[in-house]
């Protein structure tokens, strides 16, 4: 057994040990001063993976008054950042787009779990995350939690609920889903980033083929690659465009999980969909008796992520 797989062993419970520590961090969590509206049009939010899908939702909770952008695409188009603060997410702090942009930026600010990291020595400043975790490498999850919160507090004042009725819903709700070959992930406005986040849990996770999209858009372009007994999950309150989507998709032989939790709290929301996607995907490992991460076990194609990120 290589020295690699023992340091990787064991990811999948790691993975779990982080997702159930996310209730408990909650009543810890710290929110942020939100950054004035005026000083908000002048904010850009970058980052990359897990990270990126916390710069959509800074850009969708600001009410698209700050802007999300990746990295590279700042890179090749400067004349954009010219006057601006970027905020750049990174949990490890070494995605090297993040610190070859940071160095040319005017104003920039690092929301980073590694204070001595790279990019935060790069930054003018930085904003800490101090979300505890395994301790072990494995799949985002109380990390990401922990920047989504804080970029959304950043820009908006929120409250964060106490209700252990969120955790316990998409438990129930993850246990009882059953999915086909291929997944379809829908979401819009506040949730659609989560449709991202959910979709990247299933490749590093499982290594699965899974598309996200925006409700609108799936009906104009990603229905027509769908086969009998794929599965669509969608992202959204129930309304009269969805239910009439289920329906449509139902008929032609789609397995359709609509996923709700009500309450007109949009932080409720983004919740139980965050904890939902974890919690399949660790029970869809389980259930293959899967000990570890996709994105470890293929060593080929973490080390080509890695020679690009870093």
């Amino acid at each position: 057994m290589s020295d690699d797989f023992m340091i990787f062993m064991q990811t999948i419970r790691a993975y779990e040990k982080d997702i159930f520590a996310q209730p408990e961090f909650l009543n810890t969590f710290h929110r942020k001063k939100p950054i004035s509206k005026n000083q908000q049009k002048n904010v850009i939010f970058s980052g990359t993976g897990d990270s990126f899908v916390s710069a959509l939702l800074a850009e969708v909770f600001s009410g698209h008054v700050v802007r999300s952008f990746d990295p590279l695409d700042l890179l090749k188009s400067k004349s954009i950042t010219k006057n601006k603060t970027i905020y750049f997410i990174s949990i490890s702090g070494n995605t090297i787009s993040n610190i070859k942009l940071a160095k040319i930026s005017k104003k920039s600010i690092a929301i980073t779990s590694r204070p001595k990291s790279r990019l935060a020595n790069v930054c003018d400043t930085s904003i800490i995350l101090n979300s505890p975790n395994s301790d072990e490498f494995t799949a985002g999850s109380i990390s990401f939690l922990d920047s989504a919160l804080t970029c959304i507090s950043l820009v908006t004042p929120i409250q964060i609920p106490k209700d252990p009725k969120i955790f316990k819903k998409a438990f129930s709700d993850a246990k009882r889903s059953k999915f086909g070959k291929k997944l379809y992930v829908l979401g819009s406005l506040h949730t659609f980033p989560i449709a991202m986040y959910c979709a990247a849990k299933f490749y590093e996770i499982l290594g699965y083929d899974v598309h996200y999209e925006r409700i609108e858009q799936f009906s104009h372009m990603e229905l027509f690659s769908v086969k009998k007994g794929d599965t669509v999950l969608i992202f959204d309150e129930k309304n009269s465009h969805n239910i009439q989507l289920r329906k449509n998709l139902e008929k032609i032989g789609l397995n359709v999980l609509h996923l709700v939790f009500e309450s007109k709290n949009k932080i409720s929301q983004l919740l139980y969909y965050v904890y939902f996607s974890q919690l399949l995907t660790l029970f869809e490992a389980k259930r293959r008796r899967q000990k570890d991460c996709h994105f470890i076990l293929s060593k080929k194609l973490r080390n080509v992520s890695n020679q690009m990120i870093y």
